[in-house]
C-alpha cells in the first residue's frame, strides 16, 4: 500500500482561495482528522485528494483503491440494497475468482516465475481486502450500522437520507480500499453505530483521512489531527486525537501570537533606527576645543558610522518585513454570557408534564423543568427528543398535562432554520429581529458565532449551519427565562462546541433543555439527564 500525498495544493474556485498550500501525507496505518472552522476547506481538500476535484495548483498522488464518501450514492433511486453490495463486494470476489484461476495454471506449470509472481501479487491484495470473509463481513457492517433488518430488494429511493448515508458507508468499509476518505461519517449514527464505525476503523491496515465536528470520534479514531484554522506557518499537524489537540492547540495559538507581538515590536525599534535613531550622534552635545581641531577627521569617521548603523538597520528591517508572521486572526468564541435569564423568584417549575403523549412521537409520564434547571434530553433516533422541546416550548400540541408559569419567556433552537426574508442581509436580519437598541447593546460580531465577512450577506445565502448560528445569536442576544436546545453542537467547529458547553454549564441564571447525541457533551454533562426511548 502506498502513502496518499498532497504538496502545496491551491484550490480557488470562483476566485475565492479556499485551500492555500495545503500539503499532506498520510501513511498507511495513519488516521487523520481534518478539523477546523466551517469554510476553511476540509471538504474541498477531501474532494481534491480524492480527485472529484482537480487543484488549480500543486499535486496529489493517491493510491489507485482508494474510497469517498460521497454525500450523494452513486446509484439510482431504483437500485436495491443488493445491487449496492454486489458492487462493494465486486474486488473481492474477483480476487477469488484470480486466486482460483492462477492456481490452476500454476499447477500446470508450477515453475513459471511470471504465474508466481501474478499470484503472490493476488494474493496479497486479497489478504489485505480479507476476501475470503468478505460475504460475513458484508452482514456484520450492515448489522452493525443499523441497517440488518433491511431486505435485500429494498430499493434506494425507499429508505430515508440517513439510511442511504449508512448504507454508503457501509459499502465502503465492505470494500476496504487502501485509502478511504471520509466527510463527517458519523451523521446519522446513533452510539452503537459510531462506536461500531470506530471499531472498523481503528482495524483498517490503510489510509484514513476524515473530516469531522465529532470530537469523540475524533478521540477514538485519529493518530494524528492536522488543523485548517489559519496559523502562524499555515496548516498545523497535531499527533493524537482530540485531547492531544486541546492542549496543544492552545500552546500553538499562543507562540504565534507571542512571536507576532515580539517582531512587531522589533519592527518598530528597526523603523526607529533607520529612520532617527542611527543619525543621532551624541546628541546636545557641543564640541569641546580639543576636539575642533581634528573635527573634520573625526566627522567622517561619525559619518561613516552612521551611514553603517542606517545600512545594518534598514537590511534587518527588510529581511524581517519579508518573513514576518501574519497578524494571528481573531478566531471565532463564544461569549454570549448568561445564555438564559432569571425567572420571577418563584419556587413553582417553569414548566410541568404529566401523562404526555404525542401520537407516534412522545409518551412520557412527568417532568417538571425548575427555574434553574440544566437538563440533557438524550435517547436514540425516533425517540422524541425534538418532539419533547417543541411541546416544552408550545409549538406542538399534546395529549396530557402541559402547564407553564404565567409570562414564561421561552426560545427555541430546532434542527431547521428558515428565516421569512431569505434576501436581507445577515445584519439586518439581527437588527430587525431584536430591535435597534438591543442588537446595539449586543452586537452580533460580539457574540463569535458568525465572521465578520458573513454580516453583509443575504441570509438565503447561508449554509444550513450559519442560518443555526444566527438563529442561536438571536436567542443568546436577548436570553429567555428558558433556554430550549436541539442539537446545539451540530455544524459548529469543535472549539466553539467547548465553549458552547462552558456556557451551557451549571451556575448560571434561567433554565437551559439540551437535546443532543454529541457524546462528547453528554460525557461531560454536569446537568440532570433525562433518557427516552426506554
Amino acid at each position: 500500500m502506498s502513502a496518499l500525498i498532497a504538496h502545496d495544493v491551491v484550490r480557488a474556485p470562483g476566485g475565492r482561495r479556499v485551500l492555500d498550500g495545503v500539503s499532506l501525507t498520510a501513511a498507511p496505518g495513519h488516521r487523520i482528522g481534518l478539523i477546523g472552522e466551517n469554510g476553511v476547506g476540509k471538504s474541498t481538500l477531501l474532494r481534491v485528494l480524492a480527485g472529484v476535484d482537480q487543484p488549480d495548483a500543486g499535486t496529489v498522488t493517491r493510491p489507485a483503491d482508494l474510497g469517498f464518501l460521497h454525500q450523494e450514492l452513486p446509484y439510482d433511486a431504483q437500485a436495491t440494497l443488493a445491487a449496492v453490495l454486489d458492487e462493494a463486494l465486486r474486488e473481492a470476489r474477483e480476487d477469488l475468482a484470480e486466486l482460483d484461476r492462477l492456481g490452476a495454471e500454476l499447477a500446470r506449470a508450477p515453475e513459471d516465475p511470471g504465474l508466481l509472481d501474478a499470484y503472490g501479487r493476488r494474493l496479497e491484495l486479497a489478504q489485505h481486502r480479507e476476501s475470503w470473509d468478505a460475504d460475513r463481513r458484508a452482514a456484520l457492517v450492515l448489522e452493525g450500522l443499523g441497517l440488518g433488518a433491511l431486505g435485500p430488494g429494498r430499493t434506494l429511493g425507499s429508505l430515508s437520507g440517513g439510511q442511504c448515508g449508512r448504507l454508503a458507508l457501509a459499502a465502503l468499509l465492505v470494500r476496504r480500499p487502501a485509502a478511504l476518505l471520509l466527510d463527517e461519517p458519523t451523521n446519522h449514527l446513533d452510539d452503537g453505530a459510531a462506536a461500531f464505525l470506530e471499531e472498523q476503523l481503528r482495524a483498517l491496515p490503510g489510509t484514513v483521512v476524515v473530516a469531522s465536528h465529532d470530537r469523540a470520534f475524533l478521540d477514538a479514531v485519529c493518530t494524528d489531527l492536522i488543523d485548517l484554522d489559519p496559523a502562524a506557518d499555515g496548516p498545523v499537524r497535531y499527533g493524537g486525537g482530540y485531547s492531544a489537540y486541546l492542549a496543544e492547540q492552545a500552546a500553538e495559538r499562543e507562540r504565534w501570537e507571542r512571536r507576532y507581538a515580539e517582531e512587531q515590536r522589533e519592527l518598530a525599534e528597526l523603523r526607529q533606527a533607520a529612520g532617527v535613531t542611527a543619525h543621532r550622534v551624541a546628541p546636545d552635545r557641543g564640541r569641546t576645543d580639543n576636539e575642533k581641531m581634528g573635527y573634520g577627521h573625526r566627522a567622517g569617521r561619525v559619518q561613516r558610522q552612521v551611514s553603517r548603523r542606517v545600512r545594518d538597520a534598514t537590511r534587518r528591517l527588510t529581511e524581517l518585513e519579508r518573513v514576518q508572521v501574519a497578524e494571528p486572526p481573531r478566531p471565532l468564541r463564544f461569549a454570549a454570557g448568561d445564555l438564559a435569564a432569571p425567572g420571577e423568584d418563584d419556587q413553582r417549575p417553569l414548566v410541568l408534564l404529566a401523562d404526555v403523549r404525542v401520537p407516534g412521537r412522545l409518551a412520557l409520564d412527568g417532568l417538571e423543568i425548575p427555574s434553574a434547571d440544566r437538563l440533557l434530553v438524550t435517547g436514540g433516533n425516533g425517540a422524541g427528543k425534538s418532539t419533547l422541546l417543541a411541546v416544552l416550548a408550545g409549538r406542538l400540541p399534546a395529549e396530557g398535562v402541559v402547564r407553564r408559569r404565567r409570562r414564561l419567556t421561552v426560545g427555541l433552537l430546532t434542527q431547521d432554520t428558515v428565516f421569512a426574508r431569505p434576501d436581507r442581509t445577515v445584519r439586518d436580519t439581527y437588527e430587525r429581529s431584536l430591535g435597534a437598541e438591543r442588537a446595539e447593546k449586543v452586537p452580533l460580531a460580539s457574540l463569535g458565532l458568525l465572521p465578520g465577512a458573513d454580516l453583509d450577506r443575504p441570509v438565503g445565502h447561508l449554509s444550513v449551519g450559519q442560518r443555526r448560528r444566527l438563529a442561536l445569536a438571536l436567542l443568546v442576544a436577548r436570553p429567555p427565562q428558558l433556554l430550549l436546545l436541539d442539537e446545539p453542537t451540530n455544524h459548529l467547529s469543535p472549539r466553539l462546541c467547548d465553549e458552547l458547553e462552558a456556557a451551557l454549564g451549571p451556575g448560571g441564571p434561567g433554565a437551559i433543555v439540551v437535546a443532543s447525541h454529541d457524546r462528547w457533551l453528554r460525557r461531560r454533562w454536569q446537568g440532570r439527564e433525562v433518557r427516552l426511548g426506554l
